[in-house]
This record gives C-alpha cells, sequence and structure tokens, in this order.
C-alpha cells in the first residue's frame, strides 16, 4: 500500500514543480515540516555525490527545491547543534557546546587543558522555534530525538520538566520507531530479518503523518526529528545489506554496507512524509527543509574531498546536507555553494511565517530567506564561528584514537580543543593546547591538509583576532590549564 502511495506521490510532485503555488500566490501562511537527520553526513545521499547510496525521496526533494552544498551545522554534535538550530544562539552563547551529561559529570582528566563543565538542560527561558511558531497561530508538533535535556527514564527519553512539550511544542512523542534504539523492548516476532523490499514499520513515521493529518486545515509546524542514522548501526532490512555489500568498493567494511541500508531506509521514511503532504493536498503550501545535526560517523560515513568527520571542526565534521522546497517560491532544481548555518533556521523560519523574532533576545543567526528564494549570496563577509573546548572520544579511548584526523579513513580520531572561523574563502582553526592557528583556502583545499599560517600570517591574524572577537562577544566557555 505505501510504495502504491509513494508512486502517487511521485505523480503528484512532477505536477506541483511545472505548476507555481496557489496558496504562495495568495499570501497563505506556508506550513513548514523540518525533517532533522541524526549523524547524516554531507555526502551521504545520492543528490550530495554519494555513488553508492540509493535515496530517491530525498533526491526528489532535492530536484524540486535548492540543494545547499555548503550548508553548516552550528556545532560538530549533537545536543550543541541541536540548541542552535531551535533558537538561533550560538552553542558558544548557550553554554551548549558538548552533548548532556548527567549532574557532576566530569570532563577527561590527564590531559592538558581542563574543559568546561557540561551542559545539562536548555533553560526553559531560551526560546525554541516551536514556541516562536506556536505564539503566531501555528499547530507545533515535535517527533523524535529531543537530546537537550537529561535523560529520563531511558536513554534520550523526554524529560518531563525539560522536554519539547514544555519549551513550545504542544504535542510529540519521542518514540523510537524501527530505529535500533528500541530494539531491546521489542518482541522477538518483531527482530528477524525482513523479506526483499520491506523497509519495516516506523512508528514515529505515522506518528508525524497522523499530525498532519490531524492539522490539515491549520497552519501546523512539525519537527520530524529522526533517530536515523546514528549508531548502533544495525538494521532488520538484510536484503539491503546484501544490495550495499555487492555494491560499494572491495574492502570497504560489512559496517558501511549496514549504514548504507540506514540511509536508504531513511530516505523511505522521509518519502513517507512528503507522500502524505502530497497526498492531503498540503505540498503547494508547505516548506520544507532538511538536514542533518553534524558530520557523519568517522567509522561508516564517506566524506571525502573533506577532512574530518563528527566531533571535529575540519569540514567533514561541519557540513550537512540541506535541502528546501517551497513550490512556486524556490525554483526547482536550483543548487547553491552559498555557506549559511543552522544558527539561521529560526530567523529564517519567522520570515518566511510571519512570526515575530523573540523578544529580547540576542540571536546569533540571520535571516538566509533570500538566500533560499534566490540562491544569491547575501554578505561575502559574514564571519561563521564554531567552538569546541573540549577532548573526544572521552576516557581510555582518547588513547586508542588516531592522533591525526584524516580524509576518509573510516578511524576515530582524536579531537582537541578547538575553535574555528570562515569568511570568504578563508578558514582559520585555532587549537588551544599550544594556542596554534591552521589556515586554509577552503576553494583550493577543500581536504585543508595544506595550512598557509606560515605564508599568509597576515591574513591569519586578522581572522583569529576576529575569531577572539567573536568569542568575546558571546562570553565562550574556554578551556584552562589543567589543575586550574
Amino acid at each position: 500500500m505505501l510504495t502504491r502511495l509513494l508512486s502517487h506521490a511521485f505523480i503528484l510532485a512532477v505536477l506541483c514543480v511545472a505548476l507555481p503555488s496557489r496558496a504562495a500566490e495568495n499570501g497563505a501562511r506556508p506550513n513548514v515540516v523540518f525533517i532533522l537527520a541524526d549523524d547524516l553526513g554531507w555526502r551521504d545521499l545520492h543528490c550530495t555525490g554519494n555513488p553508492w547510496h540509493d535515496t530517491p525521496h530525498l533526491d526528489r526533494l532535492a530536484s524540486q527545491g535548492i540543494r545547499f552544498s555548503c550548508g553548516y551545522a552550528a556545532a560538530p554534535i549533537c545536543t550543541a547543534s541541536r540548541a542552535a538550530l531551535l533558537t538561533g544562539r550560538t552553542p558558544a552563547r548557550l553554554g551548549f557546546e558538548f552533548v548532556i551529561k548527567p549532574a557532576g559529570a566530569d570532563t577527561p582528566s590527564g590531559l592538558p587543558l581542563k574543559s568546561p563543565p557540561y551542559p545539562a538542560n536548555l533553560p526553559l527561558e531560551e526560546v525554541t522555534l516551536g514556541e516562536a511558531l506556536g505564539a503566531a497561530g501555528y499547530a507545533t508538533g515535535f517527533f523524535g530525538k529531543w537530546h537537550l535535556a537529561q535523560h529520563f527514564g531511558g536513554y534520550l527519553r523526554w524529560s518531563p520538566t525539560h522536554g519539547p512539550l514544555q519549551q513550545g511544542y504542544a504535542e510529540g512523542s519521542d518514540d523510537f520507531g524501527s530505529h535500533p534504539y528500541g530494539d531491546a523492548a521489542r518482541a522477538e516476532s518483531d527482530k528477524g530479518a525482513l523479506p526483499a523490499g520491506d523497509y519495516g514499520r516506523d512508528t514515529l513515521t505515522e506518528r508525524a503523518i497522523a499530525f498532519l493529518r490531524a492539522h490539515r486545515d491549520r497552519p501546523f509546524f512539525l519537527q520530524f526529528s529522526a533517530y536515523y542514522v546514528h549508531d548502533p548501526v544495525r538494521t532488520r532490512a538484510a536484503w539491503l545489506v546484501e544490495k550495499y555489500a555487492a555494491r560499494l568498493p572491495a574492502g570497504a567494511s560489512r559496517q558501511r554496507a549496514v549504514y548504507a541500508a540506514m540511509v536508504e531506509t531513511l530516505d523511505h521514511q522521509v518519502g513517507g512524509v512528503l507522500c502524505a503532504l502530497d497526498e492531503l493536498g498540503l505540498a503547494d503550501n508547505t516548506l520544507v527543509v532538511f538536514t542533518s545535526d553534524n558530520g557523519g560517523h568517522p567509522a561508516v560515513s564517506a566524506l571525502g574531498p573533506l577532512r574530518g568527520s563528527k566531533w571535529n571542526l575540519y569540514e567533514g565534521g561541519l557540513r550537512v546536507p540541506w535541502l528546501v522546497r517551497w513550490p512556486g517560491r524556490i525554483r526547482p532544481g536550483t543548487t547553491s555553494a552559498v555557506p549559511f548555518t543552522g544558527v539561521d533556521l529560526l530567523p529564517t523560519l519567522c520570515a518566511a511565517t510571519g512570526a515575530p523574532l523573540p523578544a529580547g533576545v540576542m540571536l546569533d543567526g540571520r535571516n538566509v530567506l533570500s538566500l533560499w528564494l534566490s540562491a544569491t549570496e547575501a554578505d561575502p563577509d559574514r564571519a561563521f564561528t564554531w567552538h569546541f573546548p573540549y577532548y573526544h572520544p572521552e576516557g581510555a579511548a582518547f588513547a586508542r584514537a588516531l592522533p591525526r584526523i584524516g580524509v576518509d579513513d573510516f578511524a576515530l580520531s582524536q579531537t582537541r580543543p578547538v575553535s574555528a572561523i570562515r569568511v570568504g574563502d578563508w578558514k582559520l582553526v585555532h587549537r588551544y593546547e599550544d594556542s596554534r592557528d591552521e589556515l586554509y583556502r577552503l576553494s583550493a583545499d577543500p581536504a585543508e591538509e595544506r595550512d598557509l599560517a606560515a605564508s599568509e600570517p597576515e591574513r591569519a591574524r586578522e581572522l583569529r583576532a576576529r575569531l577572539d572577537a567573536e568569542l568575546r562577544a558571546t562570553s565562550a566557555r574556554l578551556p584552562r590549564p589543567s589543575g586550574k
């Protein structure tokens, strides 16, 4: 049945490309669907350059709107990036630069620097996208991964005091759906291999679609916060694993084939949401935004030619897929290399919906709606900054990780306290242990392997001074020497 609906949805989508949105022409406020993947790498989709993965639904979404090849996450790690997406404020300003840790958790010892305390709960005083659009009359729903508060009753379970239902979302669910997070609670009959062509039932997707059906007659804001493709890298779709095991390059690990199956399963779930918009007649007046919270996992995500991965501030840890569709407003099939970042989401969605910006709040994000609509660069001198004052991985795993961060080495590397800034084509990476600066010209060196700090000392000094000023302006928490 779902296959038939998705085929029908594709036909409807082709018609939507050719015909401008009547609702948009009439000035009706758009519905908003924000789909956030977890740990999906910059090059994990077929439409973003992956030669092995099949992602037909996300490819279709890209063909119907705009795809950004240089869209950034606000942080290289989950909690920090999600906090910035929802508030329009940088992780440095929020003091949310790492993942949630239990109260009293200490940062690793025996290393040259002492990191700031770990974040615990996003303060209720912070204004989220749910609160901003809810106050403007939108029905609001949040389905999936929150990870902005202490876990309650199990890993990633929502806090009853600091969850999405306390921060502007009127309804929602933390249902794990078919993700391996939920395997321990599944009946044995729901753990076996799936027949060929079957992706398995995903109850989280079903709940999100039920929200669309329930609110089809008023403006709505749906955040579908997928657990895919975060590890554990595991799937019941053995038929997909075999497909990718035969397709990936010789020598690729079995885990990469399993991961590819998870990527295609995520695509299938997104296809279900897009199909529902078509079937309900909502696609024409719905702004759909798709992205990921950070770069891909180094063990399984091929991110070359970019260097690095999740957890570090090279491009592979920061660039993520960004797809935006708004029929009648965004020209289908548009691509853009103009950079922007997740911190821009709140002010941009407020502009698109007519929702007022949060009163009395210092926002770091900018309204980039004109970029989404016309793919033109608004401010080539804009500074993009990232701040990660921590070590990773934690504990004994740090010593076992590779000391150098590479390109598609499919291995975990050491990340040390670091900040970075990009202005135009130039990027500076500042390392706190030895106060060393690295300088890269991204167009000529996307792998960030040719450090130009020595040959371009004046440019390096200028960018370092600008980085320091940006960090001071946000009262960024800095690492300090151990023992102090």
